[in-house]
Order: C-alpha cells, then structure tokens, then sequence
C-alpha cells in the first residue's frame, strides 16, 4: 500500500520498527538524510538492492530535492 505521510508520522513509525529508505545519490545522501536512513539511489534499485529490507517491516521511501 502507498501513501503519503508528514515528518511527524515518520517519527512515529520509526519509533515502532519502519525502515526508512532514502533514494538520493549516495552523494546528496552523504551531504544530509534522515538519521537511520538506507540509501538505496533510486537509479540503482532493483531486486538485488533491495534485498536488504525486511519485508515484515513497513517500509517509508523518500527523496528530498531541495533544488
């Protein structure tokens, strides 16, 4: 299921086991990203990337373009 949700509902879901991804370039992520973020670029996401998530955990993705 996908749906939008505020900053406040990130903390919220964090807090209770949410996996947060962040799809940047390893660049833009390195220079600033959610504290516990995994960076997987969204260029690069495929099965194999992936797979580091634990699908029995909710999973917020999010990009933040600040240009």
């Amino acid at each position: 299921m996908i749906r939008r949700i505020g900053l406040e509902q990130v903390q919220t879901m964090k807090e209770h086991g949410a996996q947060v991804v962040d799809v940047l370039a390893s660049k833009e992520f390195s220079e600033e990203h959610i504290p516990g973020a995994i960076n997987i670029p969204l260029l690069h996401m495929n099965a194999s990337s992936v797979a580091v998530l634990d699908k029995d955990r909710p999973i917020i993705v999010y990009c933040w373009d600040y240009q």
